[in-house]
This record gives structure tokens, C-alpha cells and sequence, in this order.
């Protein structure tokens, strides 16, 4: 483990507290200020390994009579030989986490909407969506950004649907996956790494929900340029 004393303090916390990732206190953090998980939310983790998040997301739920569902998409892979990979779901954490977690083995960028809504209760979308994905930091800053950008978009995408600006008519299978998969009065909460083009995504979102403010957690290591988009109540 390297990094300045903050950083060691939050991991040697996650240890002791039983979280599977440091991370697990940035959306602690978030909880606390925007409390945008209640009892009976429908909670969708996009990126969701190892499973903090998870972690976190079950917690805010309350006592497992409260109800509610977390649902975790990531894509893992695990080395089985030398030439030989197999896709396998996130493990669900034994701590914090109970019956109403679940996680499924997809590629984000690449799943229907519609496939995604039938993940949710009832199949009526999600109240909160969460994205802490991130894509495999190269260094190069412009790139990172670019990439991160990419992944920023595609959950807002899923969130919210598709393009919105344009006129051309939708046939019946591209309006069925149009359909974002965030109900309304819902929350969206998307990490991304801080550049020029993070100001586009917020001014795609200011008009479609109640609030939509930056934050940096306090957990986010100091050489780090994560950056979270918390958004409240879409219209």
C-alpha cells in the first residue's frame, strides 16, 4: 500500500470496518451529505467490483424488511490458464451486504437498455444509478480523460436514454431502447476523471434534473483527478 496518510488511513478503515475497497467511503461520504439511497430504493452499480459500493448501497438500504434491490454490473475476467479467460460475476461481499444484492456479468457499454430495465423490480427502472467505473489509466492525461468521458456518457445514456436533440423518428425496437433506465424523481451519481469535457456532461443534466453539483470525496487519493457528478430528483 503506498500513498500519504490519508490514503492509508481510509484503507486501514475499510479493513477494520470489513469493505472490500477504500472506495467504499466516497459513497459513504455522498450518502451522508445527499442521503440519495433510502429504505426501498432500487439501486443499480455500474463498474460494481470489488463490491464496496455494493457494500455501501445494501447498508443505506436499511434492515432487509425495509426492502429494496442493488443490482451490480461488471465485466471480470478471471485467468484460469495461460490462455484461457473466463467471464465470471463480481462476488457479492459477505459483510454488509445481504439477499437483496445481486451482480451480473456484462459489458456496460454494450447491454440493451431494455436488458438492463428488466434487472429492476417489477422491470420499471431503477431510482438510483450509480457509476464508479473507470477506465485502465494509460498516464497519458488526455486519453484517461477521453476514456473516462466515454464511460461518463454511456451511464448517463442509460440513465437517461438516448439522444434527446435529435429530430430523426425512432422505429418501435430503437424507441423500446431509447427508454432510460432511471425512473423519474431518480438519482444519478457518475465518476469521472476532471477535464475540459466534464463541463459537457453537467450541462446535459442541469435541465433534466432538480440539482446537479461536483464533488470530491474525501477518500479520493490527493494525486488522484476523480471527480463525482451527483444528481437529484430527474424531471
Amino acid at each position: 500500500m503506498s500513498g500519504g496518510g490519508t490514503a492509508d488511513f481510509f484503507y486501514r478503515e475499510a479493513q477494520r470496518l470489513g469493505y472490500v475497497a477504500r472506495s467504499a467511503f466516497k459513497l459513504l461520504q455522498i450518502q451522508k451529505q445527499y442521503k440519495l439511497i433510502t429504505p426501498g430504493s432500487s439501486v443499480l452499480d455500474l463498474g460494481c467490483a470489488p463490491g464496496a459500493w455494493l457494500q455501501v448501497a445494501c447498508q443505506s438500504l436499511g434492515p432487509l424488511k425495509n426492502g429494496g434491490v442493488v443490482v451490480g454490473i461488471d465485466l471480470k475476467k478471471s485467468n484460469l490458464t495461460s490462455s484461457l479467460y473466463q467471464e465470471q460475476k463480481v462476488k457479492v461481499p459477505s459483510s454488509h451486504c445481504d439477499s437483496r444484492v445481486s451482480t451480473v456479468c456484462a459489458d456496460v457499454m454494450n447491454l440493451p437498455k431494455d436488458e438492463v430495465r428488466k434487472l429492476s423490480p417489477q422491470k420499471k427502472g431503477f431510482t438510483v444509478l450509480l457509476s464508479d467505473m473507470c477506465p485502465l489509466v494509460s498516464g497519458i492525461t488526455t486519453r484517461d480523460a477521453a476514456l473516462s468521458m466515454e464511460l461518463g456518457m454511456r451511464a448517463l445514456d442509460l440513465a437517461l436514454g438516448g439522444d434527446r436533440s435529435s429530430d430523426e423518428p425512432l422505429d418501435v425496437e430503437q424507441q423500446e431502447d431509447d427508454v432510460g433506465v432511471l425512473q423519474s424523481g431518480g438519482h444519478l451519481i457518475v465518476k469521472l476523471l476532471e477535464s475540459e469535457d466534464t463541463k459537457e456532461l453537467m450541462k446535459i443534466c442541469k435541465p433534466v434534473f432538480r440539482k446537479s453539483s461536483w464533488l470530491r470525496p474525501k477518500a479520493t487519493r490527493s494525486n488522484s483527478r476523480e471527480i463525482y457528478l451527483i444528481c437529484q430528483d430527474l424531471h
